[in-house]
């Protein structure tokens, strides 16, 4: 199979911007060297493009396929190609998320991790026809539109949920409400330690500050459950369906409110500022006490259950959906090298003369 250089392929630059010129409402996508994608005011490309990070901490370099108005970090390749003839910027995305690992064990530096123009220079592109190319990557494309789809549907659930949590205990909350703490409804629990070479890779959801970091054969709590982010990720709140493993770097909750599926608690830690109660200054870290004092209108027991019989059958959809989205990736990721290296093949047209 004919193959060619990534370099010999694409057309590299850089973004020109430092990391703090995102905004939270902007309206052009700003990449960095995030997996999240942030948001500008500005724009310095317009174009189809392959979004390649250039450094990260641990040397997991995120790779993103974007079309039209954009802006990127200074640390940021941008791929772009003259045009389509030799290979299409779908195919070329699939293949380099095969390599993502490579450039992991290939990357430079100690404490951050970063990709130099040597290492993308020793990238090899195989070039199968072009109508193949193409085949391979609406294959691929259409599961990543099905787990999109579905993302959506969950954005959209939980985003009926909380405008529901706001307007019964936020904008319409009564005079004759306790005024408490958060300490009386919920208490925070410390996860445990769990290196990542000890994790046996399959099984239950292993949940950090920074949500699932990976998965485990034993689990420390049974789902449903909610984690905060205590080091690192300051705040961050995840609800668990399933039985789950939280590391030392979060704190899983225990709820005091009887029969209480946690939805509520969800929603009200979702609605807390705990950014603001960072206690170290060297790696933010969620201060347990000062967390569990925050003061708060305590609504009435009735109130609650109701609001999570309403919203359970939303949250219970939300489940369906994400084991959808575990086995659609499941099956996208084992047929992504198959189909690169030729072992799995898919039916296209040739090109006619």
């Amino acid at each position: 199979m004919r193959e060619q250089g990534l370099l010999d392929l694409v057309n590299l630059t850089t973004g020109k911007l430092n990391s703090n010129m995102a905004v939270e409402n902007g309206k052009y996508p700003f990449f960095t060297c995030s997996p999240e994608t942030l948001l500008i005011e500005q724009f310095s490309f317009d174009t189809k493009a392959l979004l390649l990070a250039g450094n990260n901490a641990e040397g997991n370099f995120c790779l993103k396929y974007y079309e039209g108005k954009f802006d990127a970090y200074q640390r940021t390749y941008v791929l772009t190609l003259d045009d389509e003839s030799a290979t299409t910027y779908k195919y070329l995305f699939y293949y380099l998320k095969t390599k993502l690992l490579e450039l992991k064990n290939n990357s430079a530096g100690s404490a951050t991790r970063f990709l130099t123009l040597s290492i993308l220079r020793g990238i090899r592109v195989p070039l199968p026809p072009l109508p193949e190319q193409k085949a391979i990557a609406a294959v691929l494309s259409s599961l990543d539109d099905k787990i999109d789809l579905l993302h959506r549907q969950n954005k959209t659930l939980e985003a009926m949920a909380e405008t529901l949590f706001r307007q019964w205990f936020i904008e319409e909350t009564k005079a004759d409400w306790e005024e408490g703490v958060l300490g009386q409804l919920i208490d925070l629990k410390y996860g445990k330690a769990l290196k990542q070479e000890d994790r046996s890779g399959t099984g239950y959801p292993v949940m950090a500050s920074s949500g699932i970091v990976g998965f485990h054969k034993e689990y420390l709590v049974e789902g449903p459950g909610i984690v905060i982010g205590r080091k690192g990720t300051l705040g961050k709140v995840y609800f668990i369906v399933d039985n789950f493993y939280p590391i030392d770097t979060s704190y899983f909750i225990q709820s005091k409110v009887s029969q209480s599926n946690l939805i509520f608690e969800y929603f009200l830690l979702k609605s807390l500022d705990f950014v603001n109660m960072n206690s170290d200054s060297a790696v933010p870290g969620l201060n347990r006490d000062i967390a569990l004092g925050t003061q708060i209108q305590i609504p009435p027991h009735k109130s609650i259950l109701e609001f999570n019989q309403i919203t359970c059958p939303w949250f219970s959809k939300f489940h369906a959906n994400t084991n959808q989205i575990q086995t659609l990736e499941k099956l996208r990721d084992t047929l992504l090298p198959k189909l690169m290296s030729g072992e799995v093949r898919v039916q296209f047209e040739e090109q006619t003369q």
